[in-house]
């Protein structure tokens, strides 16, 4: 209950106001583990334990943090294959129906994209058997034309969005 106490002290005025170096170290840390305590935090970052506290609510608030989940093993709960489904449809293929794909629990991502393909949804399955279902049932999706598929043999990196910017990558473009 003292959490609870405390949610409604220093209301914010509205204004998002830009993610600092503090901040990034704090969602950095919370990316790596989401389960440490905030004078863990403050221990890494060189804070107080309550001024992290404060900063983490407010990253809450704003929608910086979207929310705090565990990551799951996919083998360990079933679902061994992790694959990228590269849909076509005609049009621009992001209809009701498509997005409804979302409600199933083999689906992790959908993503409209540039290129050579309209959407790529991330999912993970049981068995071939169980990916050759999932791709029927996008199929019998109105609109869909085709679509090609790529099985992970095996995940080398995966992880949340990062809060810390490489200042080299813009230094490096072509275009300058």
């Amino acid at each position: 209950m003292a959490v609870a106490k405390t949610e409604d002290v220093r209301k914010s005025n509205g204004m998002i106001r830009p993610l600092d170096d503090l901040d990034r170290k704090i969602l950095g840390t919370l990316s790596r583990d989401a389960t440490q305590s905030y004078a863990s935090i403050s221990r890494e970052v060189g804070l107080s334990a309550p001024a992290v506290h404060e900063r983490v609510k407010r990253l809450r608030s704003s929608g910086v943090i979207k929310s705090t989940v565990a990551q799951l093993d996919g083998a360990a709960v079933g679902k061994p294959l992790l694959g990228f489904i590269h849909v076509d449809t005609t049009g621009w293929g992001k209809t009701r129906a498509m997005l409804a794909l979302e409600d199933r629990p083999e689906v992790e991502e959908i993503h409209g994209v540039t290129g050579d393909t309209c959407l790529i949804i991330k999912v993970r399955v049981a068995s071939p058997l169980a990916l050759e279902g999932l791709l029927a049932q996008i199929y019998d999706v109105e609109g869909v034309r085709g679509t090609r598929t790529f099985v992970s043999l095996s995940t080398h990196l995966e992880r949340s969005v990062q809060a810390e910017i490489s200042d080299d990558l813009e230094s490096r473009s072509v275009i300058k």
